[in-house]
C-alpha cells in the first residue's frame, strides 16, 4: 500500500510540475508578431517568404507577384483552415481547401469562396514555395529546440511528407514522419543534404536568439522549414507551444 501512495504522489508531483511550467512557458500565438519579429533580422528575412495580412487587395498583389499563395489563420496550427490559391491562365482561380479543389471564374468568387472557409477568422497570405518532393508529395522539416539550463539545445530534426493530395504535410493530417537526412537524401546529393541540414539548424539559432529578445520567457520552440526545389531553404511559421 505505501508503494501505490508514493507512487500516487511522485504522478501528482510530475503532473503539477508540467502544469507550472506550461503556466510560466511563454506563449506567442500569433504568426503575424512572429513574422514581424523575425523579419526585423536581416539574415532572417532573406529565408521567409512573403507574408501579409489577409484583405482582398493583399491577396490580389501577392497573386501578381508569385505562383501561388496559402492563406492561413492568424492563430492556429496543424494545418487547420490552410487554402493553397493559384492562377490559372485564363482569369480564373484554383484553390485547395483540404482535398477540395476548386476552380473560380473571377476574383470576386474566390473572395467569396475564402469568406466561407475563414468564417470571420483573421488570416495571413503567405507566398507559396515549391518545395522538393519525395514520390511527388512535398516535404518540409521541423526543428525543435528547447531551454535547458541556460541556453538553447536542437533536440530534433525531423522530415514529414505530405499525405497523396494534400499540400500540408502535419502529421495530424496524415503526413509521414522521417529522419530529415534520409528525407534530404532523397531530393538532393548527400553533400547538399547536410548543408540544408546545417543551414536550418544555424537559421533556427538566430531566430531563437531574434524571438527571446522580443519575447522573453520562451522555454520551447519549433520552427517549420522548406527547401525548395533549387536548394534554397524558407523558414514558413515558429510555434512556442511545439509538439
Amino acid at each position: 500500500m505505501a508503494n501505490v501512495e508514493m507512487g500516487c504522489t511522485v504522478c501528482e508531483y510530475n503532473i503539477e510540475t508540467s502544469r507550472r511550467e506550461s503556466m510560466t512557458m511563454r506563449q506567442v500565438a500569433s504568426k503575424w508578431k512572429k513574422y514581424l519579429a523575425l523579419k526585423s533580422h536581416d539574415g532572417v528575412a532573406r529565408h521567409l517568404p512573403d507574408m501579409r495580412l489577409y484583405s482582398p487587395r493583399q491577396l490580389e498583389d501577392m497573386l501578381g507577384r508569385h505562383a501561388f499563395v496559402v492563406a492561413k489563420p492568424v492563430v492556429g496550427g496543424g494545418g487547420s483552415g490552410a487554402v493553397k490559391i493559384s492562377r490559372t491562365g485564363n482569369g480564373g482561380y484554383t484553390y485547395q481547401y483540404m482535398h477540395k479543389k476548386r476552380t473560380v471564374g473571377s476574383f470576386a468568387q474566390l473572395t467569396a469562396a475564402l469568406h466561407r472557409i475563414t468564417r470571420g477568422r483573421k488570416y495571413v497570405v503567405q507566398q507559396g514555395i515549391p518545395l522538393a518532393t519525395i514520390k511527388g508529395r512535398p516535404v518540409d522539416y521541423r526543428v525543435k529546440m528547447v531551454k535547458q539550463g541556460g541556453g538553447w539545445k536542437t533536440t530534433a530534426v525531423v522530415a514529414k511528407v505530405a499525405r497523396p493530395g494534400l499540400f500540408v504535410t502535419n502529421l495530424c493530417r496524415g503526413g509521414t514522419q522521417l529522419r530529415a537526412m534520409q528525407a534530404l537524401r532523397s531530393c538532393f546529393p548527400a553533400k547538399l543534404a547536410k548543408a540544408k541540414k546545417d543551414t536550418m539548424t544555424g537559421v533556427a539559432r538566430t531566430c531563437t536568439y531574434v524571438l527571446e529578445k522580443r519575447y522573453p520567457g520562451l522555454r520551447a520552440l519549433g520552427y517549420d522549414f522548406g527547401v525548395d526545389q533549387r536548394g534554397n531553404v524558407w523558414v514558413f511559421e515558429v510555434n512556442t507551444r511545439p509538439q
